[in-house]
């Protein structure tokens, strides 16, 4: 694909099916979070669960078999990256590079 052609169809997901699908992307980032706060015993923030979702997707594509469908959804993850790191809310209590504290 070309890179277009990538961000067409990410838009399309975005705005289309998967919104359909997963409902607001703001309230299930959010949500996603909460969860992962709980999990992790940190705060997680909605934009780096995007994030983190991109970087899901490229790993899935440097480990496993090519799946054009890779590329297009790690494209829709960093453009809700995107979105939501402009949002006006405070920065995270702690960052997320924590985890790897030894």
């Amino acid at each position: 694909m070309l890179p277009e052609e990538i961000l067409k169809e990410a838009a399309s997901l975005v705005a289309g099916q998967r919104a359909k699908q997963h409902g607001d992307y703001t309230a299930l980032h959010s949500r996603i979070a909460e969860l992962w706060s709980s999990y992790l015993k940190f705060k997680v923030r909605p934009e780096q669960v995007a994030l983190c979702m991109a970087l899901v997707k490229i790993s899935r594509d440097e480990v496993g078999n090519e799946n054009s469908d890779d590329a297009v959804d790690a494209a829709s993850y960093v453009a809700l990256w995107g979105a939501l790191k402009t949002r006006d809310d405070p920065p995270a209590e702690k960052p997320i590079q924590t985890l790897f504290k030894k």
